[in-house]
C-alpha cells in the first residue's frame, strides 16, 4: 500500500503533503506499531476524542490535555528512535498541520482571558468539535498502524443503544 491509499482510507487527503512521499510504499515496522500503540491509548483517553458537554469541564484544561499531545508525541519518537520512522512521519504531520492551528490560536486567546467570555467559549467548543473529529481520524490510523483493533467507537457517546 502507498502512503496516499493509506491516508484516504482514513479520510485524511487534506494533509499538505509533497506528492512524491504520497507515492511511496507504507510499510510499518515493530517499532512504528509500538508507537502507534502508545499514542493511539493517550488520544483515546483524552478529550482529544472524548465528547466535552456543555455543562462539564473547562476549555482551559481542554486545551492543555490537546497541547499535551506535542510532548508525548516527542517522548514516544525519542523512546522508539529511528526504527519508528513511518510513525514519525504522520505524527509530525497531524501535530504541525492539525494541533499546532488550533493550540497556536486558543493559546494566544486564552492568554487574553478569551475564556471569561462565554461567546469565546462557545467558539472554543465549536472548534474543538472539529479538530476531535480529526483526531479520531488520526486515532483510527494510529491503530491500524499499530495492528490493534480500533476502540474509538466503543463507547455509546450519545444514549443510543
Amino acid at each position: 500500500m502507498r502512503w496516499r491509499e493509506w491516508l484516504e482510507k482514513w479520510s485524511m487527503t487534506s494533509l499538505k503533503i509533497k506528492t512524491p512521499f504520497l507515492e511511496t510504499e507504507w510499510h510499518p515496522k515493530d517499532k512504528d506499531k509500538d508507537a502507534a500503540w502508545e499514542l493511539y491509548i493517550e488520544l483515546l483517553t483524552r478529550i482529544a476524542t472524548q465528547p466535552l458537554p456543555n455543562e462539564h469541564g473547562d476549555e482551559s484544561t481542554a486545551l492543555e490535555s490537546i497541547h499535551k499531545l506535542f510532548g508525548l508525541t516527542r517522548e514516544i519518537i525519542r523512546e522508539h528512535g529511528r526504527e519508528c520512522i513511518e510513525f514519525t512521519k504522520i505524527a509530525v504531520i497531524v501535530l504541525n498541520q492539525v494541533i499546532r492551528p488550533f493550540t497556536a490560536k486558543w493559546h494566544k486567546e486564552s492568554l487574553a482571558n478569551a475564556f471569561a467570555d462565554s461567546q469565546k467559549c462557545d467558539e472554543f467548543r465549536k472548534e474543538l468539535v472539529e479538530i476531535q473529529s480529526s483526531l479520531i481520524n488520526y486515532a483510527k490510523m494510529l491503530s491500524d498502524m499499530a495492528g490493534v483493533e480500533d476502540l474509538t467507537e466503543l463507547e455509546n457517546r450519545n444514549g443510543q443503544t
